[in-house]
Order: structure tokens, then sequence, then C-alpha cells
């Protein structure tokens, strides 16, 4: 299949009107929808962004609110952890001890004679202690800013040494 003059006119055409690749390559006819696209992309033709309707934009929006909302309300969740400074002492358990309320992080490694569990009390719905959680959760969305982020590293450098 070859583009013809009159094919790439009704294309620009088409396309301009915002139909779909799939809609020209059945106008058109011979021709597939991928072969639309790649024609479309040779002649710089402007991409399309289209919204199905004004509503489903606004959802869109309200949905990023949301999104921004939740990690909020998620970063603020983990750093009240970090602020929090009563933590339970380590009680070691190994393999066979543990329960579904003990903290399973591993302190050690696996083949010393050393090795064993934290043994706190975990969080509800969590394999791990408060402490543990901080370390194996970090909260989504962008890094915090390094200043931030050496503050609450010395703090939990702090919480480690008094626990």
């Amino acid at each position: 299949m070859s583009w013809t003059e009159e094919k790439v006119a009704k294309l620009k055409e088409l396309w301009g009107k915002g139909n779909t690749a799939s809609e020209i390559a059945g106008i058109i006819g011979g021709i597939s929808r991928n072969a639309v696209i790649g024609k479309a992309h040779r002649l710089n033709l402007s991409a399309k962004i289209k919204t199905r309707a004004a509503s489903s934009n606004q959802s869109f929006e309200n949905s990023v609110d949301q999104k921004s909302k939740t990690r909020r309300v998620r970063r603020s969740k983990f750093k009240s952890l970090i602020i929090e400074k009563d933590f339970e002492p380590e009680n070691p358990k190994q393999l066979e001890e543990l329960d579904e309320n003990s903290c399973k992080w591993p302190i050690g490694h696996p083949n010393e004679k050393s090795f064993y569990f934290c043994g706190r009390s975990s969080l509800k719905d969590f394999s791990y202690c408060k402490l543990h959680l901080l370390y194996a959760y970090q909260p989504k969305g962008k890094k915090e800013e390094t200043s931030d982020k050496n503050q609450e590293q010395e703090l939990l450098e702090k919480k480690i040494q008094s626990a």
C-alpha cells in the first residue's frame, strides 16, 4: 500500500477534525490504524489529546486533587511515627517463637548464630514494629528536601540508640 496525494490530503483533513486513527483507516480503506499513526507522525501532524467530555476532565482534576491529599495524609502518618519517641525494648525471638503480633524484622545474618528477629509488638495489619515500619515502608511521592531528610535521619539514629 502506498500513500497517494489524495490519501495524504484525506488523512490531514480527518486528523485535523479529530477523528481517531482507526476511523481514518476505515474511511480511507486498505490501510491499518498503525499505518495512519505512522504517516501522521512522519507528517508531523499535531499530537491529538482529546478529552472525552468536560465531565471526564473534571473527574480527572478531582482524582489529581484526591491523590495529592492521599499523599499528604500518608506522609503525615509517617511523620507522626518519626516524631513518636517511645519504642518498646527489643524482644529477641527465633523463627519458631514468632507469632502474628511479633515484629518480624531480621537482625543480623541468617548464617550467624546470633541471628534473631526483633520481636517487639507489630502494628495492626503490618509485620513490623513502629521503628522497623519506618525502614520497610517509604512514603510515596517526591523525595523530601535533603535538609528534611538529614533531620529525619538524625532523629531515626537517636531513636535507634535509645531503643
